[in-house]
């Protein structure tokens, strides 16, 4: 004779003992959001995984899409001085597309950074990581300075006094058929180290990388957070 089947379990809390447990409730408090953490965790971590596949297969920064208005940089591009130019960010919807960047050579004396394929020259955004006005390059003074509040950033972008929460950001930067190529937008911390685009006023340092993730719709960089 075939072994009588057990009796499945009560969906119901409260039919199953479990301390705490309400009428007509069919998953605890605690476990829900439990299951909730845990579920937002795999998540990043398939995220953080994804992306390093994608690297290691050598798909990294498809979409350096960014370009001079012009289709150029000026000839000899010095590493001691940035020189202002003007990019397309966003295609097809005219000035507003447009972003002022400061470039340069990158100087080894002063780029403590391991040198890669995308940081051969030192592209500097304008807007200012406080509240997004525009900051001025200094020659005089190798600083930039934004007129509006008062932050004022080194040579190469870290804050130096002011209310801004964190450096100024970066474009990547390649050569590319004899040209050189501006974008996309990255943002960085106090130690330069690379995070998807973050907004103005948005730390990056400490807890600050946590609790201002960046929007879904500008992580446009495999690897970066």
């Amino acid at each position: 004779m075939a072994p009588a089947r057990r009796e499945p379990k009560s969906k119901y809390t409260l039919d199953r003992g479990i301390p705490g447990a309400f009428e007509g409730e069919t998953v605890t408090r605690r476990r829900f959001m439990t299951g909730t953490v845990h579920g937002a965790r795999n998540a990043d971590d398939r995220r953080f995984h994804a992306a390093g596949a994608r690297f290691r297969a050598g798909t990294d920064l498809p979409q350096l899409h960014a370009r001079l208005a012009d289709g150029r940089l000026p000839a000899g591009l010095p590493d001691n001085n940035y020189i202002p130019i003007v990019i397309t960010t966003s295609p097809g919807i005219g000035e507003a597309g447009k972003s002022t960047v400061y470039i340069r050579q990158r100087d080894p004396s002063v780029d403590k950074l391991p040198q890669t394929k995308y940081n051969r020259w030192v592209a500097i955004t304008s807007r200012c990581s406080h509240l997004g006005c525009s900051v001025l390059w200094v020659e005089a003074s190798e600083r930039f300075v934004c007129p509006c509040h008062g932050s004022v950033f080194d040579a190469e972008g870290v804050r130096v006094s002011g209310p801004a929460p964190r450096p100024l950001d970066r474009f990547y930067t390649r050569l590319f058929e004899g040209q050189v190529q501006v974008g996309p937008r990255y943002s960085v911390n106090n130690e330069l180290r690379p995070f998807s685009p973050r907004d103005p006023g948005e730390p990056l340092d400490g807890i600050g990388q946590y609790a201002y993730p960046s929007r879904p719709s500008v992580r446009k960089l495999p690897g970066n957070v």
